[in-house]
């Protein structure tokens, strides 16, 4: 009889649309311990958005076909309450329980207080919380993303901590050199948000266009679009 010890636990991905959600993505594929089952998301339902990267649902969706991944939405209302919030989670939770999922993973990098969150958040609920980029430097992260072929386009810039200039730029060897003084080289403290449009993981790069660029509340966002006519 197999060993349980031996058997891959049925994992979803938490999915941001960005650089560190396509590593885990990388890596939890690699690892043995876990079945990648599907990703999840967050979205606006006002405006059909993901929080804070602010990219559109549709993309979202055509990034989990290109993965070959079933994606989940989980619609939270504008504005939304912290209590509004976990009352959704807490819902797709164990829906994602009841469906046999085991293990839900996170692209967090070092933050202690958002793991904390996390792990508060699937105690009790029979969910482990992962964390396969967990601790690794993001100097050598951020590095080790660009020469793997990652590729994304920033959509975010926090203008308190980054020059709103840097919106809309490819993340690539030059981005990281002009990065200033104290930034996090793969933004981990806010300091900007991305979309992936190709990774090792996905079956054929994403073609997209860039639109306009909106001010919001201390926040510049690029709107990332697909190519006319798609």
């Amino acid at each position: 009889m197999d060993n349980p010890a031996s058997v891959a636990r049925r994992t979803l991905l938490s999915w941001s649309s960005g650089k560190d959600s396509a590593w885990a993505l990388h890596r939890l594929r690699r690892d043995p311990a876990y079945e990648l089952v599907g990703l999840f998301s967050v979205v606006n339902a006002a405006n059909g958005r993901a929080a804070m990267h602010a990219v559109r649902q549709e993309l979202l969706r055509r990034q989990a076909q290109a993965a070959g991944l079933p994606l989940q939405i989980v619609e939270i209302p504008d504005p939304c309450s912290n209590a509004e919030y976990e009352t959704r989670m807490a819902d797709f939770l164990a829906r994602a329980r009841a469906d046999g999922i085991e293990c839900i993973a996170f692209g967090d990098l070092f933050l202690e207080d958002i793991r904390r969150y996390r792990e508060e958040k699937l105690a009790g609920t029979g969910i482990e919380p992962v964390f396969p980029l967990w601790g690794i430097p993001t100097d050598e992260l951020s590095r080790t993303l660009v020469e793997a072929g990652v590729r994304a386009v920033i959509t975010c810039v926090d203008t308190a901590q980054l020059p709103a200039e840097f919106v809309g730029q490819v993340y690539d060897d030059a981005f990281l050199e002009r990065l200033p003084e104290g930034a996090d080289p793969c933004g981990e403290r806010g300091e900007f948000h991305s979309f992936v449009f190709d990774t090792p993981d996905f079956a054929a790069p994403l073609a997209i266009s860039l639109g306009e660029t909106v001010v919001r509340e201390g926040f510049v966002f690029m709107d990332v679009r697909p190519p006319a006519g798609v």
